[in-house]
């Protein structure tokens, strides 16, 4: 099969395309025909060695897939070979064959594409399990999100939406917020004109947020900070704008929290709540609510340039690599 290989920690640039041989599944493992893999920032993280994890040499990076099982693994119960699925993966997305854990595979909807499935593990339980489980949000309160029309931010935007939420949108430019707008956002700002604590207040009568979900962090922390009210959640989810220093005396003030939500670990320590969060995706997506964007389809060779679109800013939504799209 053909994979885009890591032998060296370093810049994506240095990932290659080479000829491999299929993984073979161990116990409670599945081998999935890859049609659709989803793209994210931690990927080029891990070609830098930067991850939490960091497998090792060669690998193929990929965190998420959707695709085809095509052979079982001894105890495998859930799953046959011919069933349509999606995964969160450890690595190896970004390749003709993916290895999956039993346990981190999911039916795909009857409705959805393979390009959607490919860009909706990740991403949409990510928000999910941070916005239910960690925030805690619920119906009539008012969640803000950064980085709003980016792959995890719109399904932030979206879930907060269906959660009953009044959504304010924050984002950099007015494109960007327009992309928010259509998938559910009632209120947006733009951080890049617009003083994000100042609009925020106004947006909310002087009240401030509930619940900030923020994959962005850098020098939007500590506005959004003081964005919240009294008994605001700060969601810290990702930190493409960089590590913020979190001052401990502004979250006593007004009895704030700062909350991390990592979604690797919920397989281990909380499963059950990792099946009710897919499960309630599922029944959205079924129901129209949660729509999937994916802006960019990209062939396996050009992988390199799928994972520069996202270190770059230059691509909205999702942006997945289809192995059967070019090549041999």
């Amino acid at each position: 099969m053909r994979a885009v290989i890591c032998r060296a920690w370093g810049d994506v640039e240095g990932l290659t395309l080479e000829d491999v041989e299929a993984p073979e599944p161990g116990p409670g493992q599945l081998l999935i025909d890859v049609k659709a893999t989803g793209i994210n920032y931690a990927d080029a993280i891990m070609v830098a060695g930067k991850y939490q994890t960091r497998p090792e040499f060669p690998f193929s990076p990929g965190l998420e897939t959707a695709g085809v099982v095509a052979q079982c693994g001894s105890g495998v119960t859930r799953f046959s070979p011919g069933d349509r699925v999606m995964a969160i993966l450890k690595y190896g997305g970004l390749a003709e064959q993916a290895i999956a854990d039993e346990v981190e595979t999911f039916a795909i909807p009857r409705r959805m594409p393979f390009d959607e499935a490919g860009a909706f593990p990740v991403v949409y339980i990510s928000s999910h399990v941070a916005i239910r489980w960690e925030g805690r949000l619920e119906a009539g309160e008012t969640l803000l999100v950064l980085g709003a029309a980016g792959g995890v931010g719109l399904t932030a935007v979206e879930i907060g939406r269906a959660m009953g939420a009044r959504v304010i949108a924050a984002a950099s430019t007015a494109e960007k917020l327009g992309v928010a707008r259509e998938h559910g956002a009632d209120a947006v700002v733009n951080y890049a004109t617009e003083k994000l604590t100042d609009r925020v207040m106004e947006l909310t009568d002087g009240q401030g947020a509930d619940v900030c979900f923020d994959p962005v962090g850098g020098e939007l922390f500590d506005a959004a900070l003081s964005s919240l009210g009294w008994g605001g959640r700060m969601l810290l989810v990702g930190f493409v704008g960089g590590v913020p220093q979190i001052p401990a005396n502004r979250l006593l003030v007004k009895n704030r929290s700062a909350l991390g939500s990592s979604l690797r670990y919920y397989r281990w320590h909380q499963p059950d709540k990792l099946r009710r969060s897919v499960d309630e995706l599922v029944g959205w997506y079924d129901a129209g609510t949660l729509r999937p964007l994916v802006t960019h389809r990209l062939p396996l060779e050009e992988s390199v340039a799928a994972i520069r679109l996202l270190m770059d800013r230059k691509a909205f939504g999702k942006v997945v690599v289809v192995p059967g799209a070019g090549g041999a």
